[in-house]
């Protein structure tokens, strides 16, 4: 029964999961959301937060009441002091002193920041001590997206050099393809959904390209493994073979994307939903987009486009034909399979020519045949026993 359980068929590839031919669906539903994607980029663009746009903070006590309560004030405030905007964003956040709630604002100039919160406290009946803020220049965030944009291209080329050393051009190239989809498709949500960007989203798009990574190496060590002298037999073209490697390690990359998402989830939903902890926010909603996305895109974009690359190659070219070749001979009936009857031995005997009993037969002594061996030494002639012609184990007759 366990043999044809599921995860046996996959791992034998017999599921029957047609992933590299059907590559054009994959490409096809790819590429359409990579240009949603681009058109959001353009259209929409990101909701960036006050580290990259630039801005103002204030941080009450939570004992003032309710999120909505601060928000409800430091807006009153604002307006008192005829600054002409309101509160961004607003969120919870814990820290050793207690929790306190986080109100961001766009940029104000230094006097009106103190108004503002001089009027906040008069507002909530608290001393000005207990309000802190915090002003964040804009040229900060364009330093931190230089780095990142700097430390990714550091990884995307060290990436390539070690996939062509550990594997080969070829794979490298549908890898990274496989990892600029991911971000693409990531940063895409984020901007369509309107989630805020701040430097823990870009530290969590620099952590998704590991897991990435690491999803396509397993793939791509399993179709090395399938396609290792594949050209010395006409069994399976590559893109088969590469197939099968996807079916094959399907199970495992669900299995790890699985174990993986449960904690980043638990962080996203439970530390962000449920306790309030808005710093946890960002973090865990890049790390469960991306590593969701890397699962897909590591199965149908990584390998098909691997498929195609190597379709390329002569040497792979002439293989495809050979088995294609084959294979429709095999059909029409031109070619007998090796190991099976020709069609005149078929009709000759009614059961199939097994080779290794031919060649047991033919190997086989006929009837009466003197033994092969040594003859044995130190008798009479002929080498009977007893010498002489005489009959073994009896005396000669007078």
């Amino acid at each position: 029964m366990a043999e044809n359980g599921l995860a046996s068929r996959l791992y034998n590839g017999e599921a029957g999961l047609n992933v590299v031919g059907k590559r054009k669906v994959w490409f096809g539903v790819a590429g359409v959301l990579i240009l949603i994607a681009l058109l959001s980029f353009g259209l929409r663009g990101f909701s960036l937060g006050i580290e990259f746009a630039g801005g103002n903070s204030f941080q009450v006590p939570a004992s003032v009441g309710t999120l909505e309560d601060a928000e409800r004030e430091v807006n009153s405030a604002l307006a008192t002091e005829n600054t002409g905007v309101k509160v961004a964003t607003a969120q919870k956040v814990g820290g050793t002193g207690g929790d306190t709630y986080e109100l961001r604002t766009p940029q104000l100039d230094a006097d009106q920041t103190t108004a503002v919160k001089a009027q906040i406290a008069e507002d909530l009946g608290i001393d000005p001590a207990q309000i802190s803020s915090n002003q964040v220049s804009e040229a900060w965030g364009s330093q931190v997206t230089e780095r990142a944009v700097l430390g990714l291209v550091i990884f995307i080329a060290l990436v390539m050099v070690y996939l062509i050393l550990r594997f080969e051009w070829r794979m490298a190239v549908a890898a990274v393809a496989s990892l600029i989809t991911n971000l693409i498709l990531t940063a895409g949500i984020y901007s369509l959904v309107g989630f805020e960007v701040t430097p823990s989203t870009i530290i969590g798009f620099l952590t998704i390209l590991g897991f990435a990574l690491y999803d396509v190496v397993v793939v791509f060590d399993k179709v090395q493994e399938n396609t290792r002298g594949i050209t010395a037999n006409n069994n399976q073209t590559y893109g088969e073979a590469a197939n099968l490697a996807v079916n094959q390690s399907l199970m495992r990359s669900l299995n790890t994307s699985v174990v993986a998402l449960l904690p980043v989830g638990g962080l996203l939903f439970i530390g962000a939903g449920l306790l309030g902890a808005g710093t946890l926010k960002d973090l865990g909603l890049v790390l469960f987009v991306g590593m969701a996305v890397a699962f897909l895109t590591s199965i149908l974009v990584a390998t098909p486009l691997l498929a195609l690359l190597k379709n390329y190659d002569p040497r792979i070219q002439a293989h495809n034909k050979r088995v294609l070749t084959r294979r429709g001979a095999l059909a029409r009936g031109e070619v007998t399979p090796k190991g099976a009857a020709s069609p005149a031995q078929a009709d000759a005997t009614d059961e199939p020519l097994d080779p290794d009993a031919a060649a047991l037969a033919g190997a086989a002594p006929k009837v009466g045949a003197r033994p092969a061996g040594k003859r044995p030494t130190g008798g009479a002639r002929g080498g009977r026993p007893g010498g002489g012609g005489n009959r073994p184990g009896g005396a000669k007759r007078r």
